[in-house]
Order: structure tokens, then C-alpha cells, then sequence
């Protein structure tokens, strides 16, 4: 008589090299989207810096995330004007005719995102790695620039 089909011990072995395998590869795929959300911050800070210039060009003053996305036609998009995307929450502040801070902070820290970002009129990245609030203008010029 043939035995056919596999034996409770094969199959075993086959779940445990598919566990070990889920083992090495889901940190790298987290750690993979973490990347990705800080890099995805860092371009929405970019897009933003150049729509308050082009903002500003037009008007008397900076504007705010929810005037560069209810323009006609809009600065920036709808999603990034409503201040969240990627994991990331964005806000302006400082807002006048000569300055304005962008910050962007992950919503759940280590989760989201580890690094808080912020831009100011200058165009210079900066980055703050402890990955939390960035309070104003003058505390964003205070941090070191991002490395691209």
C-alpha cells in the first residue's frame, strides 16, 4: 500500500521555516514604512514652502494650509490641506507678511513616524529626532538641517 500526502512532522517543518521567515522580514517591512512616511513628511514640507512662496507672491501674506488648498486654483492638495497624510500631522504657524513655520509630527510616535520636520520661509529642512511637537519659528531655526 502507498502512502500519499505529507506527515504531521513535514508540515510542521514547513510552518515553522514560514514563521521564521515572517520573523526576519515583518521588522524590515515596518521599519520600510516608517522610512517611507518621514521621506513622504519631508516632500509634503517641500510642496508646501513652494506654494507659500507662490501664495505669498500673489498676497500680502503667507497662508495658512487651509487658504494655499482653497485657493483657485489650489497650492496644494486637498488631502495635505486638511493637515494629515502619511501618518503625518502638518500645521503652519507664524504666519505674517515676512515669515511662516511649516511642522510636520507623526501622529503616533515610533508607530507613524520617529522624526518631526519643519520649513520655514528660508527653505531649509530641519529636523528634530525626537519626533515631537516643534513649538514655533525660532524653535525651528534652533534645529539642525535634514540630510537628504
Amino acid at each position: 500500500m502507498k502512502r500519499r500526502g505529507f506527515t504531521l512532522v513535514e508540515i510542521m517543518i514547513v510552518v515553522a521555516i514560514i514563521a521564521l521567515l515572517a520573523a526576519i522580514a515583518i521588522p524590515n517591512l515596518l521599519r520600510a514604512r516608517l522610512q517611507a512616511n518621514e521621506s513622504s513628511a519631508q516632500a509634503a514640507l517641500k510642496t508646501i514652502a513652494t506654494a507659500e512662496v507662490t501664495f505669498r507672491s500673489a498676497n500680502p501674506t503667507y497662508g495658512t494650509l487651509a487658504e494655499l488648498g482653497a485657493a483657485t486654483p489650489a497650492y496644494i492638495d486637498s488631502v495635505l490641506s486638511a493637515g494629515s497624510k502619511n501618518g503625518y500631522t502638518f500645521a503652519t504657524t507664524d504666519i505674517d507678511t515676512e515669515t511662516f513655520n511649516a511642522t510636520a509630527v507623526p501622529q503616533t510616535a515610533n508607530v507613524t513616524g520617529v522624526r518631526s520636520f519643519c520649513i520655514t520661509e528660508d527653505g531649509v529642512l530641519r529636523v528634530q529626532a525626537a519626533g515631537g511637537a516643534i513649538a514655533d519659528r525660532d524653535a525651528c531655526i534652533a534645529l539642525a538641517a535634514s540630510q537628504p
